[in-house]
């Protein structure tokens, strides 16, 4: 049985923290053994729901925002726009707050009710756009929504979470290295993608300790990111209509496709047997690793990560009229 060092530590006394901002980062690590309870297998989840803006994109609008101050590129009074799916959206203006920054989300008809939600009660400003861009999403539109704001909009600056260094370095010093500190051994990384951030920044730091690990990346069926046939997704969070620019293929070792009724099952399946309640892109993660899983050598050892919480989907995976919708439209097993 793997050691995780440090968990059988007690807490001896508890950090005040300045902001929420020094509360990023830091998430438990859990063995999923109920889930999971093949002899031999190790499946480790990293709970970045747990941060405190509710999901793992907090690190990368920490530290985008802290090296944007630091450049020069951002200072008070900055006017910030990003496209978003909503959870960078509702990470950046809680960042917003702290700096004295303005924050506009551009979203679209995909996003989840509640993350919309919070994102206007974050004090966002939003913008919906409703036409789909030509490869049948709206990602193309939503950027091109932003260039239009950065004309019109004095002192306005785009983070570009596609294309931002910052984003998966976020990652590469947060996420990975908190794993790096914590497993002993490790064989595969499998991890959702979509702008690729926490996938490119974890793995490079993992590959640091464990050189033959492998990366498998969970896109969603209908997502372009790896060239398969593009198509309808309703699940925000996880596959795109266009390929960042920090994405690099030949980094990724395999890629397995999850549409959204095997991701709500996915969810489902997490909270009956291991009490967590995950978002949608934790429900693709966890329906891969069961794809993956027959497949694998005894004694292998898997480490994924789970980017947001389960409230923000209760509209969505966790409804049964809205599961009930995809089946009828036979958008089940594939």
């Amino acid at each position: 049985m793997q050691t995780i060092r440090g968990t059988a530590s007690p807490i001896t006394c508890q950090q005040v923290h300045e902001s929420v901002r020094s509360c990023v980062g830091n998430t438990p690590l859990v063995q999923l053994s109920r889930l999971f309870p093949q002899v031999g297998l190790e499946v480790y989840a990293k709970l970045e729901y747990m941060n405190p803006g509710g999901s793992m994109k907090d690190r990368p609008a920490r530290h985008m925002i802290e090296q944007g101050w630091k450049e020069g590129d951002i200072r008070s009074g900055t006017h910030i726009i990003e496209s978003t799916s909503g959870n960078l959206g509702i990470a950046l203006a809680t960042m917003a707050k702290l700096y004295g920054l303005t924050v506009t989300c551009v979203v679209d008809p995909n996003v989840a009710p509640t993350n919309l939600r919070m994102m206007q009660q974050m004090g966002a400003n939003i913008e919906m756009v409703q036409e789909k861009d030509e490869n049948g999403g709206y990602l193309l539109t939503r950027v091109a929504k932003v260039r239009q704001l950065l004309e019109r909009i004095p002192d306005s600056y785009w983070i570009n979470q596609y294309a931002n260094m910052y984003n998966w370095r976020a990652y590469y010093e947060g996420t990975g290295g908190e794993l790096v500190n914590t497993l002993d051994r490790l064989d595969l990384l499998v991890a959702g993608v979509s702008t690729s951030g926490s996938i490119m920044g974890t793995s490079r730091r993992l590959k640091e300790k464990f050189p033959h690990l492998k990366v498998v990346a969970v896109d969603a069926v209908g997502s372009s990111l790896f060239g398969a046939t593009k198509g309808t997704r309703k699940l925000p969070g996880i596959g795109a209509s266009r390929v960042p620019e920090l994405l690099r293929r030949e980094e990724i070792d395999q890629v397995i496709y999850v549409n959204d009724w095997e991701s709500a099952m996915g969810c489902r399946a997490l909270l009956h047997h291991e009490g967590i309640f995950a978002g949608g892109s934790s429900g693709s993660v966890i329906a891969a690793i069961q794809k993956l899983v027959p497949a694998l050598d005894q004694n292998s050892s898997i480490v994924t990560l789970l980017p947001d919480r389960g409230e923000r989907y209760l509209d969505m995976v966790y409804d049964d009229d809205w599961v009930e919708a995809l089946e009828e439209k036979g958008a089940v097993n594939v």
